[in-house]
């Protein structure tokens, strides 16, 4: 079955940077564009960020030029570099892939963005 796993998350201050990582399993990685939504408390889950298989970016106007998605098809990993982060940023983040119709996410990883 697919299988995502989200890692990385954390406290840090503002201005700071983050990695968060996902591992995928149970799919067939390469040909899958990957996202990352985010939600914070009382929020909806919003969408961060998306790559295709091939590799071509999409980015959420609130993130662009501070967030950079990437991937590892040898690795089945999917990653997002968070840099210049501020407090608006914290919120839970999720990864996700459609795959046959349906959308499969992981559990997340908390980010928390605060000095």
């Amino acid at each position: 079955q697919v299988q995502l796993v989200e890692s990385g998350g954390g406290l840090v201050q503002p201005g700071g940077s983050l990695r968060l990582s996902c591992a995928a399993s149970g799919i067939a990685f390469s040909i899958y564009a990957m996202g990352w939504y985010r939600q914070a408390p009382g929020n909806q889950r919003e969408w961060v960020a998306i790559i295709t298989g091939s590799g071509r970016t999409n980015y959420a106007d609130s993130v662009k030029g501070r967030f950079t998605i990437s991937r590892d098809n040898a690795k089945s990993m999917v990653y997002l570099q968070m840099n210049s982060l501020k407090p608006e940023d914290t919120a839970v983040y999720y990864c996700n892939v459609h795959v046959g119709g349906n959308t499969y996410w992981g559990q997340g990883t908390q980010v928390t963005v605060s000095s």
